[in-house]
């Protein structure tokens, strides 16, 4: 068993151990390695001042799949086997590279902090050949705060960057000897102990299951997005960390049947590509949860262990009655999400049992299946208040509904009363106006930073309406369907306590 890390750093092969193997990624390479360009402001990955790029070898093992990340909250023994780049590794020998000098022509730069990880996140902009333009330049930048310019300057210097003279990472970095060290690497299981801290990564699922069962208080971390922040607040130190990085079956993601089968380890962004042709308002809902850094890094898993009742995915998830497969050292079973949750961040996981999938069912035709969050920005936010619709009708008969709503109780609820009223009726305003008044008398919100009580049983009712003239308004077009998903996901519903 191995005893310390082996990664890239800048095309450099590197052995880390020790107390080493437990710095962030941005104390590592700015500390040990004297690379001062990734720079860190938030400390919470929300600015993107410290993006780079992190190349994983894919789950087939034929290639290097890299993707920029912030590197603030990810710890050096996430990158075990991984080819890390930072803004040092993008230049060409001394020379800038063709978006540095397009952001020194335009002015693109004022005091600095934020443009390293700027040009880190164009720079994947620009890999994969597609055409750019002002909008696409925006939403590639979303997790890049810059509080000195404006962004007109920095969305001119990636429109006007020559991308015929930039060279590709492959072309910067050859991939084939890299690729080969780092596939033998993945391969071996990984152990690191100091005087207080330990790390296991794991080959299968039983080792991790095994482990997990002797140490109940380790951390699970993939992406640890969340994690990540509270080690840096101050608020959470990591004694004992698995990682499930070795496990590369949990890195997949699959069709099987009528059900997408998304493995713990597989991020967000797999999960956005994989759903866009089979759940595309599943896909579209993801573009607003956090950044493309982030969703990089999070996983689905992630997100609902971490069992908030404000999370995301969870009420996407609970009208669609996704199972979620549970291993233990002894034996594996499945989980509806609908009884996953026990109370306030609490999960019926079992001691030594960890999330190995989740099982998502598809939509049969003339399912309408509809998600909205609401939070005072669009972008970079969390939810005051999410809601989340299954519907399927005979005609205009509701002959099936399903409702969750998110940031009214301490876990994520369905509203059984609502469904009831709704179920086997003909809908109209009339009928959903009296389901608002029943689903406010079935949730119990609190007040917070993000909204009153009375807010948000405001919200509980009007989302209704919304849906309602959503679903109304996706008839009237075409007659086949519900309609497309642009705004529900990005605008918040207007609500009067």
């Amino acid at each position: 068993m191995r005893d310390h890390l082996l990664i890239y750093l800048n095309g450099h092969p590197l052995r880390v151990s020790g107390d080493d193997a437990f710095l962030t990624v941005t104390d590592f390479v700015r500390r040990r390695q004297r690379l001062t360009g990734t720079k860190v402001v938030c400390a919470e990955g929300d600015c993107g001042s410290c993006a780079a790029l992190i190349g994983r070898v894919s789950p087939d093992g034929k290639r290097l799949e890299y993707a920029p990340v912030t590197a603030c909250i990810v710890s050096m023994f996430q990158l075990d086997a991984c080819h890390l780049v930072t803004i040092e590794g993008l230049r060409v020998g001394r020379e800038l590279n063709p978006i540095q000098q397009s952001m020194v022509s335009c002015h693109g730069a004022q005091c600095g902090f934020c443009t390293p990880g700027i040009v880190v996140c164009l720079y994947d902009l620009m890999q994969d050949g597609r055409p750019i333009d002002d909008q696409s330049v925006r939403r590639g930048l979303t997790g890049n705060l810059c509080r000195c310019t404006g962004y007109d300057s920095i969305i001119r210097a990636a429109l006007q960057t020559d991308r015929k003279t930039l060279k590709s990472i492959q072309q910067l970095y050859p991939p084939a000897p890299i690729l080969k060290a780092l596939a033998a690497a993945a391969e071996q299981e990984l152990r690191i102990d100091t005087t207080d801290r330990r790390f296991y990564k794991p080959l299968t699922v039983e080792q991790a299951a095994q482990f997990r069962a002797q140490n109940p208080a380790c951390a699970i971390v993939s992406g640890a997005t969340d994690v990540g922040v509270q080690r840096n607040k101050g608020t959470r130190r990591i004694a004992v960390a698995m990682s499930t990085a070795g496990l590369a079956p949990l890195r997949q993601i699959t069709v099987d049947g009528e059900s997408l089968c998304v493995g713990a380890g597989a991020s967000l962004t797999q999960l956005q590509q994989a759903a866009r042709a089979r759940l595309p308002e599943l896909a579209e809902f993801l573009e607003w949860f956090g950044s493309t850094m982030i969703r990089n890094a999070a996983t689905l898993a992630g997100n609902l262990v971490n069992a908030s009742p404000i999370g995301d995915t969870i009420p996407a998830l609970f009208v669609l009655e996704a199972q979620l497969e549970l291993a233990g050292p002894q034996a594996r079973r499945w989980v509806n999400i609908n009884q996953f949750y026990s109370g306030y961040r609490q999960t019926v996981l079992g001691a030594g049992e960890i999330v190995a999938s989740v099982r998502i069912p598809l939509l049969a035709a003339g399912d309408f299946y509809k998600l909205y969050k609401v939070s005072k920005r669009k972008d970079l936010d969390i939810s005051g208040f999410g809601a989340a619709f299954w519907m399927r009708r005979s005609g205009r008969s509701i002959t099936d509904i399903r409702i969750a709503y998110g940031g009214v109780g301490p876990t994520v609820l369905r509203l059984p009363r609502t469904e009831q009223l709704l179920r086997g009726r003909v809908g109209s305003l009339e009928l959903f106006e009296q389901a608002g008044v029943v689903a406010r008398e079935e949730i119990s919100p609190i007040s917070d930073v993000r909204g009153s009580a009375d807010y948000r049983r405001t919200l509980a009712g009007n989302i209704l309406l919304r849906f309602w003239h959503d679903l109304d308004q996706g008839e009237s077009t075409d007659g086949s369907g519900p309609p497309a998903a642009p705004s529900t996901t990005r605008r918040p519903v207007l609500a009067r306590p």
